[in-house]
């Protein structure tokens, strides 16, 4: 890998130059592509192929790079409705010090409350898979990205300060749970929008960059804690969830210690693009006051 990019903005200035020679090395016409979304990478919708490019923040993501590749490969080889690479030879590329890799256009849609079952349905198909089969996996680290985000992220120090000491009491806390399902693989980031419908209605899921080994619970975390502190479900679809999946996080003692990470993820991933627009510093605001609260004011907007 190359050293880190100079430029200190992730955004679309800093990551089209970049997807304009990725797509030239890998033979694909990169003009009117679309940016789809913007968060731990930069998602292209290329005008001119039925191709999906995703710029990864920086180089440290490399090897989440490499897995994402692995990974798409074993879960379509045990059976798992899986995004799928796109015909480009050695990936991931490296274009100036971001990992890219391509991948086939799924045409559907974004996932929605109505398919919280479904999520339920392909955690559990994944979390069933033997663990001892799977290709090399790191241990799930729920802080992985968490601790950058905060150390980089445009936010007020006392904010800083007040998330960082947030982390460190959870921290103490995990080292006493006694979680009650066995290990699994993990998907990582289990929430609705990472899975992709297409026109025959069943889902795939996507973006498999933070999959690893570890306690199933922790994905189960996601919806929950959406439900409870974000407010984005009803109790009829996290009834759904629970009842297709098995399980209820919630009623697990130790819900309430992995909750509020999940709560500092989901902001500390949105506040890394405060100044990107107005309506994402008044959401990060919102979220850090529910955070600091300890309310369940229910009244967050997905991004």
């Amino acid at each position: 890998m190359a050293g880190a990019p100079s430029s200190p903005t992730f955004g679309r200035d800093s990551t089209l130059p970049v997807l304009h020679e990725a797509c030239r090395r890998a033979g694909l016409p990169s003009d009117g592509a679309e940016l789809l979304r913007l968060g731990e990478n930069a998602i292209y919708r290329l005008a001119g192929a039925p191709v999906v490019v995703r710029i990864a923040r920086s180089a440290q993501r490399w090897p989440d790079a490499v897995k994402e590749v692995r990974m798409s490969r074993w879960l379509a080889e045990q059976g798992v409705r899986v995004v799928r690479l796109a015909d480009v030879e050695d990936q991931p590329f490296d274009v100036e010090g971001y990992p890219v890799t391509f991948w086939e256009h799924i045409d559907g849609r974004r996932g929605r409350p109505s398919d919280v079952g479904d999520l339920a349905r392909i955690l559990r198909s994944i979390h069933e898979l033997p663990v001892d089969q799977a290709p090399e996996l790191p241990t799930f680290d729920p802080f992985a990205r968490v601790v950058h985000r905060i150390e980089q992220s445009p936010i007020p120090d006392d904010d800083r300060a007040f998330l960082a000491k947030t982390l460190d009491e959870v921290r103490v806390q995990l080292g006493d749970l006694e979680f009650p399902l066995a290990p699994a693989v993990l998907h990582g980031d289990a929430h609705v929008q990472n899975l992709m419908v297409p026109a025959d209605g069943r889902p795939v899921v996507i973006d498999l960059e933070n999959m690893a080994l570890g306690q199933p619970e922790w994905d189960l975390n996601v919806t929950a804690a959406e439900y409870l502190t974000a407010g984005f479900w009803t109790a009829k679809q996290y009834r759904e969830f629970v009842d297709a999946y098995g399980f209820d996080v919630t009623s697990w003692s130790g819900f309430e210690v992995l909750r509020p990470v999940q709560a500092i993820k989901m902001t500390t991933w949105l506040m890394q693009n405060v100044d990107e627009a107005s309506k994402i510093r008044a959401e990060y605001e919102r979220r850090i006051r529910t955070i600091r609260t300890g309310r369940d004011e229910r009244d967050w907007s997905p991004f």
